[in-house]
């Protein structure tokens, strides 16, 4: 709403705020990391979007692409969601056939990561056993997806999601920090996952995440 946007424009501003309950302000010294997939430049042009908090947000930004936009991955996180899914129902995984995987590189993928997880874990719950996974589900997913946005268009929420670091600045260090944290986070510490969801080879990753554990030098 405005009168949050209000509200943090304030803390980003001042760096006071109010807790909940309260009318005595606080100070606050929080370095704040957002994501959206809003098209916030239309949403200021619309009045929806403060153009003052925009702009003090938008100190810094990284793109992180949609997965339409690298399909080489799929097959590597089509792989962990199916270990991820098999392990929720004690369930051991099934091998993707190379149809599957191709079936899945000719979809447009409208609901990005999500979409495709969701349809990993319901073809797991329908999973009757055997050493490959079936294909059915997931057709029926595309061709419900397909009618859907045929009778129905929407704006692609899939867009790739800015990360901003309002306030001073930022180092690449502090960005690439950011960024490798929230990877993990989203890849539930699978470093393979994680090196794919930011680009990178997972040597490249290695080397960064060495650099982490290394302390600097007096």
């Amino acid at each position: 709403s405005m009168a949050s946007q209000v509200k943090l424009l304030r803390l980003l501003q001042e760096h006071m705020y109010f807790p909940l309950g309260s009318d005595v302000a606080r100070p606050s010294d929080a370095r704040v990391v957002c994501a959206t997939n809003c098209k916030l430049a239309q949403m200021m042009r619309q009045n929806q979007f403060r153009s003052d908090l925009f702009f003090r947000l938008s100190v810094h930004q990284v793109e992180v692409p949609p997965l339409r936009e690298h399909k080489e991955d799929l097959p590597l996180l089509l792989q962990h969601f199916l270990d991820e899914a098999a392990a929720a129902i004690n369930k051991t995984p099934p091998e993707p056939s190379n149809e599957l995987i191709t079936l899945l590189s000719n979809h447009h993928f409208p609901g990005n990561v999500r979409e495709l997880r969701a349809m990993v874990f319901n073809a797991m719950a329908l999973h009757r056993g055997g050493s490959v996974l079936a294909m059915d589900s997931f057709r029926q997913a595309i061709q419900k997806q397909q009618k859907a946005n045929a009778e129905h268009p929407v704006a692609d929420p899939s867009d790739g999601l800015p990360v901003v670091i309002p306030g001073r600045f930022p180092t690449l260090d502090e960005v690439e920090e950011a960024m490798v944290s929230e990877a993990l986070r989203r890849a539930k510490g699978n470093q393979g996952v994680a090196a794919t969801l930011l680009g990178l080879s997972r040597p490249a990753l290695n080397r960064r995440l060495a650099r982490r554990a290394t302390p600097a030098n007096p």
